[in-house]
């Protein structure tokens, strides 16, 4: 989705007009970083719901939170399937050994799959067709985001686990019959799930992590960007309170060949 040229102004100026906002770093390069709009609902500590709308940067950080699943994508919930654009903050959604958890934050953003940003990067979409991984996994087609990740290792990095589960972009199972990639060329609406804490969940009969950044993504970071990083979780404080890793992530194994 192609942000109007007036609001794309409004945030660039916002951006340069409050020092909380910037990063020096980004704002000096040749190229600014583009803009995108993220919608956000999260609950708060009294149980209400929160729904925003922000200007951030189109950077990886900042869009993998919101691109792993398609709009339509049924998650399971103590009541049952039902689709990610209905869920709402304080619905209970039942994790990969049957628990239940309550979903503290949803966050969706709309982008064309088919069409690359300024530094080249896409966003393709990973069609997952049914019963690929076995009976009912998935249930029907599942059609996953960039950033989306199963609790499962395909079989050429089998050797570089030692055997234990990791979270796999889903991109690395795409064996073009029938986990294959698909650009649409109209706008998409993709969301991300976050819980108190880190786990997976069932969508569509796979297991699929839900939101965290990582363990090393948010380092090198500036001061001013992590502020900006943080105002899309109004749910946690600080960037602890994401908590650990339910699972590693094979890109994050000493001697995976994947990429964040």
């Amino acid at each position: 989705m192609t942000i109007p040229h007036s609001l794309q102004r409004a945030a660039r100026n916002a951006l340069q007009a409050s020092p909380i906002l910037q990063d020096p770093a980004a704002l000096q390069a040749p190229e600014k970083p583009q803009l995108r709009r993220f919608e956000v609902m999260s609950l708060l500590p009294n149980g209400n719901i929160a729904e925003t709308r922000h200007i951030a940067p189109a950077l990886p950080l900042f869009e993998n939170a919101f691109t792993a699943f398609s709009r339509g994508s049924l998650v399971d919930t103590e009541c049952g399937p039902v689709a990610i654009e209905d869920l709402l903050p304080g619905d209970r959604i039942r994790t990969q050994n049957g628990r239940l958890m309550t979903l503290a934050w949803k966050g969706s953003t709309m982008m064309v799959p088919s069409r690359p940003d300024a530094k080249g990067r896409s966003h393709r979409l990973t069609s997952i067709m049914a019963d690929s991984f076995g009976m009912q996994k998935p249930m029907t087609t599942v059609i996953a985001g960039p950033s989306a990740r199963l609790l499962q290792t395909p079989p050429h990095l089998r050797g570089q686990t030692g055997g234990q589960s990791v979270l796999t972009p889903v991109r690395e199972f795409q064996d073009g019959m029938n986990v294959f990639e698909s650009a649409p060329p109209t706008p998409v609406e993709l969301f991300h799930l976050a819980t108190a804490r880190h786990t997976v969940i069932k969508i569509g009969g796979l297991e699929f992590e839900t939101y965290h950044p990582g363990t090393q993504n948010l380092r090198l970071m500036s001061h001013a960007m992590r502020s900006l990083y943080l105002n899309l979780f109004p749910h946690i404080d600080q960037i602890v309170d994401f908590g650990p890793l339910s699972f590693p992530r094979a890109e994050e194994l000493g001697s995976s060949p994947l990429t964040a």
